[in-house]
């Protein structure tokens, strides 16, 4: 299958990108829970230190949000989407 015809495929409504957008984003951020709470924790308190004295909790927790934020990921979704509709 080519690009054309894959991008065909895949192709959702701007309404329908953005709602599967928020939900992987809610999915992260559930996934990542932990790494949230980390980030919160040593954030508390601080104002512009915060940047380099919480700099390994931002960086796990980036790590943790791009598994589940990743472009890769929304093509599934709107995979599974289209073929959801199809059905």
């Amino acid at each position: 299958m080519g690009y054309i015809e894959e991008a065909r495929e895949n192709h959702v409504k701007k309404k329908v990108e953005e709602a599967l957008r928020s939900k992987m984003k809610a999915k992260a951020l559930k996934e990542c829970v932990l790494y949230t709470s980390k980030y919160a924790e040593c954030a508390v308190g601080r104002t512009i230190s915060v940047v380099w004295s919480c700099r390994k909790e931002a960086k796990e927790l980036n790590e943790c949000l791009h598994q589940y934020t990743s472009d890769s990921v929304l093509e599934e979704m709107k995979k599974a989407y289209t073929q959801q509709q199809q059905s």
